[in-house]
């Protein structure tokens, strides 16, 4: 059964490169043949989606829909144009501006709020828009790692290992992971002065966009501050943020047509509602589920632990860099969870204190999604809103932003963690 999941998943995995248009398609009929092949139970259809993050998708849509027509997002072009000499550093800034922004909500949420600002951007400057939503979605996957909150990958070390939010800035009196994180963000910033050195465009807002209706800024700002007030909720539902989007975006849509009655701005809200890209992650959901109950990451988790054995340079190594390659094909969640108990049970009997690993193992899962336009649901959502915006972003294109974004965080961290923690 293994065997015939891992093909199938490899299949999918060609497929969606070979034909991304049809990427949903590839992966439901997936996870539809997974169902009939008993890989994954039905019984575990429902536990295997995140449901969390598909609410939080469309609740935030709801919001940036009229935060779109609000044409806040344009305002703000605006500053970020007056700030930039040319459109290199519009690029380094959108993207270190998602980097802060996601330290603190979910990465998916953060694109979602930030990816408009930045297609606005590039209307206004007439260019194409791939490099700096590309480019927003990776640094947002990057400093998702930095805080408790960031990132659910994050939340769950946090738990598992009994740590809060301060410890994530300052721990047993060493420098905690939000440390590493910003020294791999400002490690990517001469990778993006490289990659965009030909954009040299300079840059300014000849038009001052203005706004009237700041309702929806508001409401925007207000989900952002309720997900951070719920991460420090203890034992909450799995799906709390993802309803927090969903209430506060249904509120968005009741107030301003209570205040303007306007049908065209609630037809525009209902049709940004990408249903594609909800049924393109609840099938990599169900397939990951199946990956997992066949048992196939509790192999990998026992490879790498294994390779590594008695000698803790080379498992911290492999634990990083296996964790990179796997999270780039792999949803990170599963792998992660599945990871840390055998990491606490690798460095038990090494007699070692588990953090060194634990670190590794968050900075290789949270960024090694960025290498491939399906490792990480944040990077998906950025393909799918290029795809409204008549842009196809092949897996080449991803990567050639992704993996040098990727490789120089990782190494970073890799070094600095070692550095504080071994």
């Amino acid at each position: 059964m293994k065997i015939v999941a891992i093909i199938l998943f490899v299949a999918m995995y060609v497929l969606m490169i070979a034909k991304p248009r049809y990427r949903y398609i590839t992966a439901l009929v997936t996870a539809l043949i997974y169902i009939i092949c008993g890989i994954l139970p039905v019984s575990e259809i429902l536990p295997s989606i995140d449901f969390n993050v598909l609410l939080m998708i469309l609740g935030t849509m709801m919001i940036v829909s009229y935060f779109i027509d609000s044409k806040m997002p344009s305002l703000i072009a605006d500053k970020i144009l007056d700030l930039a000499p040319n459109v290199c550093w519009v690029t380094i800034l959108m993207s270190l501006f998602a980097g802060v922004v996601s330290a603190f909500i979910d990465n998916v949420a953060t694109l979602l709020i930030v990816a408009p600002i930045a297609i606005e951007i590039c209307k206004k400057l007439r260019i194409n828009p791939v490099p700096m939503v590309i480019s927003i979605a990776v640094s947002s996957n990057l400093q998702g790692a930095a805080t408790l909150v960031g990132d659910t990958t994050s939340i769950m070390l946090g738990a598992y290992a009994g740590m809060d939010f301060t410890d994530f800035f300052v721990m047993d009196g060493k420098p905690g992971m939000f440390w590493v994180v910003e020294a791999g963000a400002a490690a990517t910033i001469p990778i993006m002065l490289f990659m965009f050195r030909k954009e040299k465009q300079p840059v300014s807002a000849k038009e001052k966009t203005t706004v009237e209706d700041y309702v929806p800024t508001f409401l925007m700002l207000a989900m952002v501050l309720s997900l951070i007030i719920a991460s420090f909720i203890p034992n909450k539902p799995s799906v709390t943020n993802g309803v927090i989007c969903c209430v506060i975006g249904g509120i968005t849509m009741l107030v301003e047509w209570l205040m303007h009655h306007d049908m065209d701005a609630l037809e525009r809200c209902g049709a940004s509602l990408d249903i594609q890209l909800v049924l393109l992650l609840s099938g990599l959901f169900m397939v990951i589920g199946g990956i997992k109950n066949v048992g196939v990451i509790d192999d990998l988790a026992s490879l790498i632990a294994k390779a590594g054995e008695n000698n803790l340079f080379l498992l911290y190594t492999i634990v990083v860099w296996g964790s990179v390659a796997i999270s780039a094909f792999i949803d990170n969640i599963p792998y992660v969870a599945t990871m840390l108990p055998v990491l606490q049970g690798v460095t038990k009997v090494m007699g070692i204190s588990p953090y060194l690993l634990y670190f590794g193992l968050l900075s290789g899962a949270t960024l090694g999604g960025n290498i491939t336009p399906i490792g990480a649901s944040c990077n998906i959502a950025a393909v799918s809103i290029l795809r409204k915006e008549g842009k196809e972003v092949s897996f080449p294109d991803f990567m050639k932003i992704g993996v040098p974004f990727t490789l120089a965080a990782v190494l970073v961290a890799y070094v600095l963690i070692w550095m504080i923690w071994a």
